[in-house]
């Protein structure tokens, strides 16, 4: 039998990689488990993920409070297959032969659990169809 490929790698950046990105990075860590690898990361990190985007990710299961915000560098871009940007604009170094995609969402921060709910629910319909792509089971 012959061995797996390598497993394609995802990187989430927004600036605070302290809502959009953890929520996107848990939800496919969480729906694809080993066939993924996940990082996350913010052109100016946050001390700490937003709360209300904790609590919006426990009512789905997925705990997320030990989670960290952690620095942008050129290293995580050019280790990933796949860069996916929620709103850093010029920030993240472009490398050729990556896939860049910028997902428009709206920003969590300073907004309640009501107004995370949608968005949260808008990144994992986000995260299902890009795992259909890149890791079919």
């Amino acid at each position: 039998m012959s061995s797996p490929a390598q497993s394609p790698s995802v990187l989430f950046v927004c600036v605070h990689n302290a809502g959009r990105s953890q929520m996107a990075a848990a939800f496919l860590t969480h729906l694809a488990g080993d066939r993924v690898e996940v990082r996350s990361a913010g052109s100016a990190p946050a001390d700490t993920v937003n709360p209300a985007v904790v609590q919006a990710m426990d009512e789905v299961g997925i705990d997320i409070s030990a989670e960290t915000p952690k620095v942008l560098t050129t290293e995580a871009v050019r280790a990933s297959d796949v860069v996916i940007t929620m709103g850093c604009g010029d920030t993240c170094p472009v490398f050729p032969g990556k896939r860049y995609l910028d997902w428009q969402l709206d920003d969590p921060a300073g907004q309640g659990v009501d107004a995370v709910r949608p968005i949260r629910d808008e990144i994992r319909a986000r995260i299902e169809a890009l795992i259909s792509e890149l890791a079919p089971a």
